[in-house]
């Protein structure tokens, strides 16, 4: 080999990581279980029913019927390459969301966070930031190197959502997919395990009660705690 060749810096005492195998994540505010259609399709339903434009970027949905949701997610919590989620509020009780692991690469130490599906009552919320929080670090916990977020690149608010939670802006793959007849360009966010201490601390300064006066508002904002952690922003945000 020529020494003069530059070469990535060598990963020492790493090894593939375990699949996620659904484990219950729990926080203050939110409880993730593995999705099931018997136990949440017909809840979820209920949470997600006439708010057809929240489907526009997803590769499936709108669902026009409770027997429609419940094959889908029949169907789909059955194939091997995700891991799916049912997003509970814990103050409400309510399910209000589902998200995935997918892409799951252990060989390569990466991961990937998507088919994130919040109804309004969830969106927006505590428990749904801590959902997030939870799935990255089960993530880093169980030693995932990279974990990833893509989504359509006209999805403004998902791309927003990315850089509020600490990922960083890779790029745009152009014409990567076509999704419902339309092209997609796919924009990609990750963190990486070096940067997960800080974005931890960010998370639980940001989810500390101490952060939310007594109508439960913000006193500092994520986006501002994850800022100095991200290498790269998002130019057209």
């Amino acid at each position: 080999m020529n020494d003069l060749l530059p070469v990535g810096e060598t990963v020492a005492n790493w090894s593939p990581p375990p699949r996620p195998t659904g484990e219950v994540l729990q926080g203050r505010f939110v409880r993730l279980e593995p999705l099931d259609a018997e136990r949440h399709a017909a809840l979820l339903f209920r949470a997600f029913e006439g708010h057809d434009d929240r489907w526009t970027y997803m590769p499936y949905g709108p669902f026009h019927s409770s027997a429609q949701f419940h094959r889908w997610v029949r169907e789909t919590v059955g194939r091997p390459e995700h891991v799916f989620y049912a997003i509970q509020d814990l103050t409400s009780g309510a399910f209000g969301g589902v998200a995935s692991f997918l892409r799951i690469a252990p060989e390569a130490g990466s991961i990937e966070v998507g088919n994130i599906h919040f109804a309004p009552s969830l969106a927006g919320s505590r428990a749904a930031t801590e959902a997030m929080y939870l799935m990255m670090r089960w993530a880093f916990d169980a030693g995932y190197r990279r974990y990833e977020w893509k989504c359509n690149a006209l999805n403004k608010n998902s791309r927003r959502a990315a850089q509020r939670l600490g990922f960083s802006y890779e790029g745009v793959f152009r014409q990567a997919t076509v999704v419902k007849g339309r092209n997609r360009d796919t924009a990609w966010f990750a963190c990486i395990d070096k940067e997960w201490p800080a974005l931890q601390e960010a998370f639980a300064a940001w989810l500390a009660p101490s952060n939310f006066d007594t109508e439960g508002r913000q006193k500092e904002s994520l986006s501002d705690l994850t800022r100095l952690v991200r290498a790269g922003s998002d130019p057209t945000l």
